[in-house]
């Protein structure tokens, strides 16, 4: 529960962040064009509001509605999901969306996206700034992966150590290598000490999201940090932190999975543990308790076991190297777009469960501001597509405006937010409704 808790503090928290800085946009350059704000409400208010306020002299009404799925600014005279038709059937005025040119309606209908875009190129910035870019070089990984059995299938084998994606050298584990990998033709890793070439299946994509089986992990050793208690087996057997156990009686044991497979089955069994501490190799004897554990914990971040590299920024430099991994970001994502239109893609997608879950179970402030930079990347794309009742319906139906001359009618308007409300109600319920499969399936 305190999972739960944390992950859903941390994801309120940024939605509303979000949801601010979006309705921001349009309200200072709806006033900017000298057009009247209704309303401006963070989250939805229907039937009531946690807080609403009206300052003395303004014709804006504040406030916090109670259903998180976003929010709205209620611009005068404008066709929106306040589907507001007393103030269309009067008389336009000066005042009013509808009676300024196309092109300020444009640019207030676009400040949304563009506010969102400059937030998270702002909060990488600022990232890189106060933490800098560290990560860990898959050359530095000398153990190598532990690939799924989707990527074994094709011919990857764990301890291969990523090089190449066709001629393109891949340099840190992450997303970025993921896209590399499924989108080459053929991947060169390194096997034993000698270049293997790997061909890799046009349909690569769709088979890991098909079999949601993941890509690969950091194949790491086992390091005692520390012990579940003082009666611990292996403390008492005389195991220190910063041992490497290397292998389980005759078997040899370079990661953690070869330990834990070793342990199967050894509920309360003599083992004898070969280590090695301070460069010295060494060997206990003890018995596992009833569980078949050793009873330590152990360094499961590889950042703390392979030597890393960290990229420091001034705060001006900062900028265009944020700048450049949001626009990098917004590409990678845009082109993940393409499998949505599968099968597989399509059974993928998420809702808030999924964006819940890319927040970290204990509260970290870089990943936290990283997560919700990633988030203000996706709202600000996927709120400028071309669907009625979008940022990017207004905008279709403008540019059609500038193009043609000819503005919609109301009521054409109107259906159209109508239509576009049911479209995005319709993949709301299906995406919440996949989360709900996925949970109750695992």
């Amino acid at each position: 529960m305190d999972t739960f808790l944390i992950k859903a503090l941390q994801l309120i928290l940024s939605i509303s962040i979000l949801v601010f800085i979006h309705e921001l946009g349009h309200f200072l350059f709806a006033r900017l064009f000298k057009v009247r704000v209704d309303k401006f409400y963070i989250f939805f208010d229907p039937w009531f509001a946690l807080f609403r306020f009206k300052p003395k002299k303004s014709e804006t009404e504040y406030g916090i509605g109670w259903l998180p799925l976003g929010g709205y600014c209620k611009i005068a005279g404008m066709i929106d999901e306040s589907m507001d038709k007393e103030q269309l059937a009067q008389p336009p005025q000066p005042y009013e969306f509808r009676s300024k040119p196309a092109g300020p309606r444009l640019l207030i209908m676009l400040a949304g996206v563009l506010f969102n875009f400059i937030l998270a190129l702002f909060i990488y910035s600022m990232i890189l700034f106060a933490w800098g870019d560290t990560y860990l070089p898959l050359k530095h990984m000398k153990l190598g992966m532990d690939y799924s059995e989707t990527f074994h299938e094709v011919g990857f084998q764990d301890g291969d150590i990523l090089l190449r994606a066709d001629d393109v050298k891949l340099e840190r584990f992450g997303a970025d290598a993921l896209r590399a990998v499924v989108g080459a033709s053929t991947v060169t890793v390194l096997r034993e000490g000698v270049e293997t070439t790997i061909s890799i299946p046009e349909d690569m994509m769709q088979r890991v999201m098909r079999d949601k089986k993941g890509f690969a992990s950091v194949r790491i050793p086992m390091i005692v940090e520390g012990f579940s208690g003082d009666d611990s087996p292996a403390a008492l057997a005389g195991l220190q932190e910063g041992d490497t156990i290397l292998s389980i009686d005759d078997a040899l044991t370079p990661t953690v999975y070869d330990v834990r497979k070793q342990l199967e089955n050894r509920k309360h069994q003599e083992i004898t543990v070969g280590f090695s501490r301070n460069g010295i190799l060494q060997s206990l004897r003890f018995r596992t308790d009833t569980a078949g554990n050793m009873g330590i914990f152990l360094i499961n971040n590889p950042n703390r076991i392979y030597p890393t590299m960290t990229h420091t920024y001034g705060f001006f430099a900062s900028f265009p190297a944020g700048i450049r991994l949001g626009v990098n970001t917004l590409k990678g994502y845009v082109g993940d777009m393409k499998y949505v239109f599968t099968r597989e893609g399509a059974s993928s997608l998420g809702g808030f469960g999924a964006i819940g879950s890319l927040f970290p179970a204990v509260w970290d402030w870089q990943t936290f501001w990283m997560t919700t930079a990633f988030i203000s990347i996706i709202l600000a794309f996927m709120n400028i597509l071309p669907i009625p009742a979008l940022d990017g319906g207004h905008v279709m139906f403008l540019l059609y405006e500038v193009i043609t001359r000819r503005k919609p009618s109301d009521k054409f308007l109107e259906y159209a937010q109508i239509a576009g409300m049911l479209i995005l109600f319709g993949l709301l319920i299906y995406a919440n409704g996949n989360d709900l499969f996925r949970f109750f399936s695992t």
